[in-house]
């Protein structure tokens, strides 16, 4: 990671090249108002989280992960906002003159057409157009498969497990990123060890199913669901199989990205018909990670 990550009151004026927005999930859209950038600028938490706790959307990804997502467009300087009722407060004036003007020396700045900002959302792009300090670029929406590409669709996308779709809109697959913990261990004594991670209930995650994935870079069969055949009385795991590659994992960080849904989760009727499917799926994951080609930007 060669990336810079200054939390706001740290930053130092310096001239700057500015990508504004909170970019859960960092897609096509996002992509297009921080290329060019050498800082973004963003949130966390996501401002919903103090503004209207309620209606906080799942996040598309976790801060580790959008760090890195960004740090992959070239972008030199992650600066974060530590977002707070404080923050919220302050008025959209206030934000462009201290934020990006006294703190920042910011000499671009770019955001998508439909940011808002400041107490009441009140400043838009118009505001910052009006700035002479700086020059702004407004970025229309992007468009992906014929509609408009947006976190809310990402989000439906993955919930309905359609990796390929969601892959389009983010420009690479969709990732979950855990601890692995100790499971009931059923999958070593068939024949088929599991690296498991609890979704965190604040992340999206997709829909219960058999993927083909890459777990760290090495190709994966995942079981995203509660294993109805043993009836556990566990919740929601991600169960990854690693193929071909034996590795204790317990207690470390595993990033799954996730390429295409084989099948829905089902109950079978004994464990040999269960295995027997399990030996497809790892086939057949083998098969989809082999040939996988990661989308061009």
């Amino acid at each position: 990671m060669s990336i810079q990550v200054t939390s706001l009151p740290d930053a130092e004026p310096r001239p700057r090249n500015v990508a504004i927005g909170t970019f859960d999930g960092v897609h096509r859209g996002h992509q297009a108002v921080i290329e060019g950038a050498d800082t973004v600028l963003t949130f966390d938490p996501h401002p919903l989280e103090v503004l209207h706790p309620a209606a906080t959307p799942k996040l598309i990804m976790p801060f580790g992960v959008k760090r890195d997502v960004i740090d992959g467009l070239g972008v030199q300087e992650l600066v974060v906002i530590p977002f707070d009722e404080e923050f919220a407060g302050r008025s959209a004036e206030d934000f462009v003159q201290r934020v990006l003007i006294e703190k920042l020396a910011a000499q671009k700045v770019a955001v998508g057409e439909n940011f808002r900002f400041g107490a009441k959302a009140k400043g838009d792009p118009a505001m910052l157009e009006a700035h002479p300090e700086f020059e702004t670029r407004v970025v229309p929406l992007v468009e992906v498969d014929g509609e408009i590409v947006s976190s809310t669709r990402i989000r439906a996308l993955v919930a309905a497990g359609d990796m390929e779709a969601a892959r389009h809109c983010l420009g690479a697959p969709f990732m979950v990123e855990g601890t692995v913990v100790k499971g009931d261990r059923r999958g070593r004594e068939l024949g088929f060890p599991t690296a498991n991670i609890v979704p965190d209930d604040r992340l999206a995650y997709p829909g219960h199913g058999v993927y083909a994935a890459f777990a760290d870079g090495v190709p994966a069969a995942v079981n995203v669901g509660v294993r109805p055949t043993f009836e556990s009385g566990r919740g929601v795991l991600i169960e990854t199989y690693l193929i071909d590659h034996e590795e204790d994992l317990y207690g470390k960080t595993l990033r799954v990205a996730f390429v295409e849904r084989l099948r829905g989760e089902h109950a079978y009727n004994d464990v040999g018909e269960l295995v027997a499917q399990m030996h497809r799926d790892v086939e057949d994951a083998r098969r989809v990670c082999a040939s996988f080609q990661r989308p061009s930007r």
